[in-house]
């Protein structure tokens, strides 16, 4: 079989971002994914990039996932030609669980791996996708051929299979190793590689823009400055200074840009504090930069009733919470009682209820009078303060009237049914509660008067009894 090794940077670029494409034939994806790749050669685990293999020497090939993906495996040669390694005519099977490691080819396989030049660096490149590829315009399976020409050619004809899927859904990784012998740096030149996590990363040097990572490039002896850019991520910086004929291997573990959005908190009336997450943050008016995400906030301001809201903080946008609070009310309770019980309440004016009877009432002082026909009527300021009940019990005083009556014979007098004396000579003087009342005249020989009397003030009657 013939050598299964290339030169392929295929690290896909994400379609809904523009594609990029490097003289070097990478494809470049920089959207960050869950699913991982990783592939080595068994020289080179650590994945240094200095395995040497001498020309007949056989190559195993080893990939893994993270998670349950269908895995497809090129080689790309120093010299451009491109060998297919994943699905083979003996190895269709290309989906791995996630955690799988799979060697090529695998233990007592009918085909081995051999390495046959030219000499120079190969590359092995793995892609990694949630769904299947559709690749019967880039791999012939059945003759175990690449049906694009050059690690370009390649690149290109992948981005286009790759169009479809959603960029979170597929990844790349490279291998790189050698063949014969590590090229010794030109002369009076030094090399550098750069690379990165995650990988597909800009790389700058000394301000140009020299491709993507991983990239190796060869450059002058003496201070440079490197600068390392992925969309999402800080700008990673440093400075190199090799000396002639010296590697310089770079390595950049990108940091995440803080996602970060605006709040801007108000009150009326202002001066309230604001807490975000439960820490006091200030006073309104407020604004504040926050990561992106979720906040529980609260407004305090004394004799006010607290305000509790979550909101959404969006990175790069200013979210606004303006809010009126809402003054606690300043009021007591009122009890009310009285004997008798019933009696109409008022306060400042307004009747309100009956005894007994509890009320709310603004903190201050209110005019309250209670009233019941028949007592006098009852008239006082009270004071009412804040969250304290206050309470008025009343004995309410019955009012009463005088009656004088005048009759033309001695009778016995009763007042709704009760005796309240003799009209002697046919005079009588009683007292009695306001109000209506039934008065009953008993004379012997006359006849029995009954009569209805209103009582609202001292009263004289006169009454003719008639003779039976």
């Amino acid at each position: 079989m013939r050598k299964l090794l290339w030169t392929l940077y295929a690290a896909f670029g994400a379609l809904a971002l523009a594609q990029q494409i490097s003289p070097q034939g990478i494809i470049v994806n920089p959207v960050p994914t869950d699913l991982k790749v990783k592939v080595w050669v068994d020289k080179d685990p650590a994945k240094r990039g200095q395995a040497v293999y001498q020309v007949g020497e056989p190559i195993f090939i080893y990939v893994n996932v993270n998670q349950d993906a269908y895995v497809y495996l090129f080689n790309i040669n120093a010299d451009g030609r491109i060998d297919p390694i994943l699905p083979n005519a003996y190895e269709r099977d290309n989906f791995l669980r996630a955690g799988e490691t799979r060697r090529f080819p695998p233990e007592g396989a009918r085909y081995r791996y051999t390495v046959t030049g030219p000499e120079g660096q190969d590359r092995i490149l793995a892609v990694a996708s949630k769904r299947p590829l559709s690749l019967q315009q880039i791999l012939d399976v059945e003759r175990g051929r690449v049906l694009v020409q050059g690690a370009e050619g390649l690149a290109r004809a992948l981005s286009i299979v790759v169009e479809p899927l959603p960029a979170k859904d597929w990844v790349t990784d490279v291998a790189f190793y050698f063949v014969g012998r590590v090229p010794p740096s030109t002369p009076g030149r030094a090399t550098l590689e750069v690379d990165s996590s995650p990988r597909g990363a800009e790389v700058l040097l000394d301000g140009r823009s020299v491709g993507r990572t991983p990239v190796t490039l060869e450059t002058t002896p003496g201070r440079h400055e490197v600068e390392v850019r992925l969309s999402g991520y800080q700008t990673f910086k440093t400075t190199v200074n090799p000396r002639p004929g010296e590697r310089v291997r770079l390595f950049a573990q990108l940091v995440p840009e803080a996602r970060t959005g605006f709040l801007y908190v108000n009150s009326t009336p202002q001066g309230a504090e604001v807490y975000v997450s439960g820490e006091l943050r200030g006073r309104t008016p407020l604004s504040l930069s926050l990561p992106e995400g979720s906040y529980a906030v609260e407004l305090r301001l004394a004799d006010h009733e607290p305000y509790r809201a979550t909101v959404r903080v969006e990175r790069g946008r200013e979210s606004r919470l303006e809010v009126r609070l809402t003054p606690i009310p300043k009021t007591g309770t009122l009890s009310l009682d009285s004997l008798p019980q019933g009696a109409e309440v008022y306060v400042n004016g307004a009747l309100v209820g009956r005894t007994p009877l509890s009320l709310s009432l603004a903190e201050g002082r209110h005019e309250v009078r209670l009233a019941l026909p028949g007592y006098g009527e009852y008239r006082a300021q009270v004071e009412v303060r804040r969250n304290e009940t206050t309470r008025l019990f009343v004995q309410l005083v019955p009012v009463r009237a005088v009656v004088e009556l005048y009759l033309n014979a001695e009778a016995r007098v009763f007042l709704d049914g009760e005796e309240v004396g003799l009209a002697k000579g046919g005079y009588l003087r009683f007292e009695a509660p306001f109000g209506r009342h039934e008065l009953t005249l008993v004379a012997p020989g006359y006849r029995t008067l009954v009569q209805t009397l209103d009582l609202y003030g001292n009263q004289t009657l006169r009454f003719t009894l008639s003779p039976l």
